[in-house]
């Protein structure tokens, strides 16, 4: 315990701000500014993170003809692209996409995969490794509108197809392409698209996606996008309307992007009916019941059938065709436009895909809508195959199968939830705000798993949410840096793609939501981000500058250490000092002085000699002694006294009452351990029991980003502080969050080593070893197995 006088309290505050004032930090200053990193603001990006007002983008219009061949496994097709030039750029050339072409055998993917050998090897890799698969476009015309063939030359997964005339601003062009195409079996070659095949039934299940040549995206802020397709970064869109046309065999189910067009033409009169009463039903309704798609299976038609589709501004198509598709619809509706929220699954996917797919993406579309903008599109698909998770307009690939005698464990449900809730809040991120995916993964994926934490938690309290929670990134934070890089790296440069691109952005931005702007201000700022860049092509840059912009918060710290470093959280509480004032009053100072050195224990030289010092010179010789020997320093005296008398009247009477205040002045020493500045969250316990949480700003470590001392004032005694108590920051050590320093609790389970291999027993998930009646599941409303 420290007393002093109230004034000394004063002096050492200013100095010590002061001091830290003058402390210059190591290295690149956490707190400067992103003006040199971010591009320069103009007439098209404004410095607010606005579009400029001479913001413009381009358009691509597409007319499509497609049959699938059930046969062979292939994609046959021809498309009319109307190109319109809305930039203020001559274009000479265009360029398109040819994602196909990463399943070319001489493709760049294929010539820079690298790897190494195991002692075991799965079959799948080694199918890999041996494939013979002849995959890739194959581009039999591109010709404009007079019939005559354009120039074209194929670079990998891009194609320049040259302008007989070039296109001038605010000009169109019409071309016609033809291309075909072979289908990857999705078990073999695990790409976002392909088909499944079932051997039980002998029945292909078909997720078409990437499936025609595609416009890339030329912009004000970086020309024309055509970073090569490797397998990472995805795909960079315009917008523009699409008409579609889909043959397929005459017992196929077809689900797609868009409205569908001829539904009189390829639904029965019963499907039909079922359909329009979907939409306004309450709970799904079953377009294709469980029962008709087995019989369906059996079936094998000879004819075909074309579903025409349309879809108005969107910037891709994706379709799905089988015999085995159980289809059920449920109509809502956002903000006063009719949503259908659709599934399409087989019956392998029963019961969990009748039970909760298309009430998931109702839900989804509700959420979504709520933090960013209200969904306009007219439906919104579910379809189960494969795939683990991949995303288009109006329509998604998920995966989440039960076993077959229909049990599932509670890991496969929530992640058949989640995989669902992902994947349909890709509509938002990017296929309205339009981002570039092919540069940066996070601004798609982080931004979409954090609104997917958002939708989880409003699905079901304490839902088990694998991303957005600090605590479940300090694994990775606390990775070797080798390992890492910066959110801020290209999409085919990233080294852990999942906490990278997905689970870092989105707990930053929950970050910033709980602790560091509080939710009022985080979600206006993100809603106005959505609204500001919805249907258009934002950078990163007008993702910082509008949440600044909103919000009145200066986060470039935040985006420079959670985005542009590797740098980690990890707050260290080194010590604590306490002080209180001085009363100054002889009597009561002097008291409380033999109270301490009473307490205080002699030390134990003192001890020992006690005992081994038989007698001192002094006390065998008394005459050694004088006034010193005798004297008592705590003893208060008459000249005391005066002192403290005139003392007191040279004090105004609110500094007199100063004295002796009861408040408690605690010095905290704080340290910057993992590099990463972020608020400091303190938990003070008073002697009482009751707890108050105190957060301070980031901007405390602005003058000195690796140490700084705090005091903090309490008119109750503190027992202990605590960093961070409810792990707001991903704090990646709690051991030094505590003073008095509190162990770390953990435990270890002891367990009879078995076995390993692919012979060992597999435990049976808690719905199998439930006792009868409750072992078999409960048959879904939507009619699942029985």
């Amino acid at each position: 315990m420290r007393r002093f006088l109230f004034a000394g309290l004063l002096l050492a505050l200013g100095t010590s701000q002061f001091a830290a004032a003058q402390t210059t930090n190591s290295g690149t200053d956490k707190f400067a500014q992103l003006e040199t990193l971010l591009p320069t603001a103009n007439t098209y990006r404004t410095a607010s993170g606005a579009p400029g007002k001479d913001y413009w983008q381009q358009r691509a219009d597409y007319d499509i003809k497609v049959t699938l061949d059930d046969d062979k496994q292939a994609i046959s097709g021809r498309e009319t692209i109307t190109y319109t030039n809305l930039s203020p750029d001559v274009l000479p050339y265009l360029w398109m996409q040819l994602d196909q072409n990463i399943l070319d055998k001489n493709s760049m993917t294929t010539a820079t995969q690298v790897g190494q050998l195991q002692e075991k090897v799965s079959f799948q890799t080694l199918e890999g490794l041996l494939s013979d698969f002849d995959g890739g476009f194959k581009i039999e015309s591109v010709t404009g509108k007079d019939g005559q063939p354009l120039k074209t030359v194929i670079n990998h997964t891009m194609m320049r197809v040259d302008l007989p005339t070039p296109l001038r601003p605010g000009q169109a062009v019409s071309f016609d392409v033809k291309w075909r195409y072979n289908i990857n079996d999705q078990l073999k070659i695990n790409e976002r698209s392909g088909y499944e095949y079932f051997p039980e039934d002998k029945n292909y299940l078909y997720e078409i996606a990437q499936f025609y040549p595609r416009m890339a995206v030329y912009s004000d802020n970086q020309g024309w996008q055509h970073k090569q397709f490797l397998g990472t970064g995805e795909f960079t869109l315009p917008f523009g309307d699409y008409r579609v046309s889909i043959t397929v065999p005459a017992d196929h189910v077809v689900g797609a992007t868009g409205t569908l067009l001829n539904a009189a033409q390829v639904l029965t009169p019963t499907q039909q009916k079922r359909f329009a009463e979907a939409k306004t039903a309450r709970k799904p309704v079953l377009i294709v019941s469980q029962e008709e798609a087995v019989r369906n299976e059996g079936s094998r038609a000879t004819g075909t059938k074309t579903w025409s589709f349309a879809a108005k501004n969107v910037r891709d198509f994706a379709w799905c065709s089988s015999r085995k598709f159980i289809w059920d619809a449920m109509g809502i509706s956002q903000s006063g436009k009719p949503v259908m929220c659709m599934s399409y699954y087989p019956k392998e996917g029963n019961p969990l895909w009748g039970k909760y797919s298309t009430q998931v993406v109702a839900h989804t579309i509700k959420t979504y809508s709520k933090f960013t903008i209200p969904y306009q599109y007219p439906v919104a698909i579910s379809v189960h195959g494969p795939v683990g998770g991949m995303e288009y307009p109006m329509i998604c690939f998920n995966g989440g199968r039960p076993e077959k005698d229909g049990t599932y464990s509670a890991e496969r449900k929530y992640a058949m939830i989640s995989v669902i809730i992902h994947e349909v809040g890709h509509n938002f991120f990017p296929m309205i705000i339009n981002s570039d995916e092919r540069q940066w993964t996070w601004m798609d994926e982080g931004l979409n798993s954090f609104c997917q934490f958002l939708t989880e938690q409003e699905w079901e309290r304490n839902y088990p949410s694998r991303r957005g929670e600090p605590r479940g990134i300090v694994p990775y934070m606390l990775m070797d840096k080798s390992l890492q890089n910066p959110i801020m790296t290209n999409s085919e440069s990233i080294l852990q793609l999942g906490s990278n691109a997905y689970g870092k952005p989105a707990t930053a931005l929950n970050i910033l939501r709980e602790t560091v702007m509080g939710r009022e201000l985080f979600d206006y700022a993100f809603k106005t981000y959505a609204t500001r860049w919805a249907y258009r092509h934002p950078t990163p840059a007008d993702f910082f500058r509008t949440m600044e912009d909103a919000s009145a918060v200066d986060l470039d710290w935040f985006w420079r250490g959670w985005f542009y470093s590797t740098d980690h959280c990890d707050l260290a509480l080194e010590s604590v000092k306490f002080y209180s004032v001085s009363t100054s009053n002889p009597v009561v100072e002097n008291q409380r002085r033999q109270q301490q050195q009473a307490g205080t224990p002699p030390s134990i030289s003192a001890q020992r000699n006690a005992t081994d010092i038989k007698q001192t010179l002094v006390e065998a010789n008394p005459e050694l002694k004088d006034f010193y020997n005798t004297y008592n320093p705590l003893a208060v005296t008459e000249a005391d006294q005066q002192r403290y008398t005139a003392y007191l009247g040279t004090l105004k009477p609110e500094q007199r009452q100063r004295l002796g205040d009861p408040q408690h002045f605690y010095e905290l020493s704080l340290r910057n351990v993992g590099g990463l500045v972020m608020p400091v969250i303190l938990q003070l316990t008073y002697a009482d029991n009751s707890q108050e949480l105190r957060t301070l700003p980031a901007e405390i470590w602005r003058r000195n980003n690796e140490q700084v001392t705090k005091i903090i004032v309490t008119k109750q005694p503190v027992i202990s502080f605590v960093l961070d108590p409810f792990q707001q920051t991903a704090d990646t050590d709690q051991s030094n969050n505590a003073f008095p320093r509190q162990p770390t609790a953990s435990r270890f389970e002891l367990f009879q080593q078995q076995a390993a291999g692919n012979n060992a027993p597999q435990a049976p998930n808690p719905m199998q070893q439930a006792p009868a009646p409750g072992r078999s599941p409960q048959p879904p409303a939507n009619g699942g197995p029985k």
